[in-house]
């Protein structure tokens, strides 16, 4: 198909995601985030000042124009839930419009849970044959990144191939940490290793990998098929890393889509937040002066859920109490009452009080500091009330007695081990 003509290339992709449903998988334990999924689902995860994670692939499916949209929910989905009704409820049913909600079913057998990856779209094929797509994008619900999934379906489609599966350029080093693929110089697959000691290289490229972003377009019929062979395969871990993607390469057209700048041929952004120091550092991340992820681009927005707020207010301007933020972002709904942010991220209706100085942390949302506290380095969870004179975040061997300290000495704070 040539692109000379934008109108008939721009009309192409819109009839592709017009007729593609997403599947964002929404339901893991993300035991690596340690206190902050006690609670909740990790897509459910504040991020950003006043987004949740799966906030990115929900947004990334609306501006690529892709309009139908199942979560599938599991673990502590409460929180996920609601998010979801209140902020995600805008969808035009009239237009074939949606986001739906698909928790784990019942009805297959005594297991009730999803049992990977793969048996979650297994549990749901009867819903998705009912609506005939044709073709589905399968997305995970806990990374941080834009991407206009309508190239990668023009890409998939122009490639003829069965599957297309979403891959970063990363080191040798971090490729022992994803599923990776060996590629041949049209990009067609010839191996995925999940987590391997001697990952294979790219072409020309002796140094990189290609990973997965765990992000799979299936031509329809035959994601059915390879899901109910799966489904009758005893020992399967119904995974598409572990099983699909290596049963299917072989006899199919397997072909890898590089998540790269179109401007600049390099790789584009994306995050991983599983671990309490990734989530810190991408978070942090968003206050430097010239972030590569950028969320004041008005052509790819990032929707959410938005609490109805008062802009942030910041009291008091003596010279040993005064209400400042210092290379920080401040949401809605707080007040800085006579004391200094510095270079920290204060999510919505956040109150610190007088004397009080917070460095290089995270205040998520409706957290309360009082007066004469020093905290540093430090994330501290929704709804804490930090007591007077409480310090964080300046002696590990204290911070660990009372709070969990991540290895790269990040302090997590949650109302629990307060109190």
């Amino acid at each position: 198909m040539s692109n000379s003509d934008p109108q008939h290339h721009d009309r192409f992709v819109s009839h592709l995601t017009r007729n593609t449903i997403a599947l964002i998988l929404a339901g893991g334990r993300g035991s690596r985030l340690k206190n902050m999924t006690d609670w909740r689902a990790k897509p459910a995860v504040p991020f950003g000042g006043k987004f949740r994670i799966i906030d990115f692939p929900l947004s990334n499916c609306i501006n690529s124009g892709i309009r139908k949209v199942g979560v599938l929910t599991q673990y502590k989905s409460d929180s996920l839930i609601r998010h979801l009704q209140q902020g995600w409820g805008f969808m035009r049913g009239e237009f074939g419009e949606y986001v739906d909600i698909m928790p784990a079913q019942q009805r297959l057998s005594d297991e009730s849970w999803y049992l990977g990856t793969a048996d979650a779209i297994f549990q749901n094929i009867d819903i998705l044959r009912a609506r005939a797509p044709e073709h589905i994008i399968v997305l995970a619900g806990d990374h941080i990144y834009k991407m206009d999934y309508g190239a990668m379906l023009a890409d998939h489609v122009e490639q003829g191939a069965d599957l297309t599966i979403g891959c970063l350029e990363v080191s040798l080093d971090e490729a022992k940490d994803f599923g990776v693929m060996a590629v041949n110089e049209n990009r067609r697959v010839s191996a995925f290793v999940e987590k391997p000691d001697n990952p294979p290289t790219m072409p020309n490229k002796a140094d990189r990998s290609l990973a997965s972003m765990g992000i799979y377009i299936f031509n329809t019929d035959f994601l059915f098929e390879q899901l109910i062979k799966d489904a009758d395969t005893p020992d399967s871990t119904h995974d598409f890393g572990h099983d699909i993607i290596p049963a299917v390469i072989e006899n199919y057209n397997v072909n890898a889509y590089p998540f790269l700048d179109l401007q600049s041929g390099e790789q584009s952004y994306w995050r991983d937040v599983g671990t309490i120091d990734a989530y810190w550092s991408a978070n942090m991340e968003l206050i430097g002066v010239k972030p590569d992820l950028n969320l004041y681009d008005q052509v790819w927005p990032i929707w959410t859920h938005q609490a109805q707020t008062p802009p942030a207010k910041f009291v008091f301007d003596d010279d040993d109490r005064r209400g400042e933020a210092i290379d920080s972002m401040v949401s809605g709904g707080c007040v800085i009452s006579g004391a200094t942010i510095r270079h920290s991220l204060v999510f919505s209706q956040v109150r610190v009080n007088s004397y009080t100085t917070v460095t290089d942390s995270l205040l998520l949302p409706e957290v309360n500091v009082a007066r004469h506290c020093r905290i540093k380095k430090a994330i501290i969870e929704k709804g804490c009330q930090i007591p007077e004179g409480t310090v964080i975040g300046e002696s590990r061997e204290d911070d660990e007695k009372r709070f969990h300290v991540s290895p790269g000495g990040v302090v997590l704070v949650t109302p629990d081990m307060l109190g």
